[in-house]
């Protein structure tokens, strides 16, 4: 999907799914079309933030959107 380096690369990222869920973390890596956090927390609609352990892998069919801090 990026031609070049993504810009949240190495950064904090909120990354909202279509779902409704979105996953907080360091976007770490980018292979093909997947975006792998770590240091993660998991928001999901009608319960507290959860942290996740290890690193997370989102492929890109299922972001909505990606805010960078």
């Amino acid at each position: 999907m990026w031609g070049r380096r993504h810009p949240g690369l190495n950064r904090e990222v909120l990354v909202s799914l279509f779902s409704g869920n979105a996953v907080r973390g360091v976007l770490t890596k980018t292979p093909g079309p997947r975006l792998i956090l770590r240091g993660c927390t998991v928001h999901e609609p009608g319960s507290e933030p959860a942290p996740a352990d290890g690193e997370i892998v989102i492929d890109q069919a299922n972001v909505d959107f990606i805010q960078i801090f």
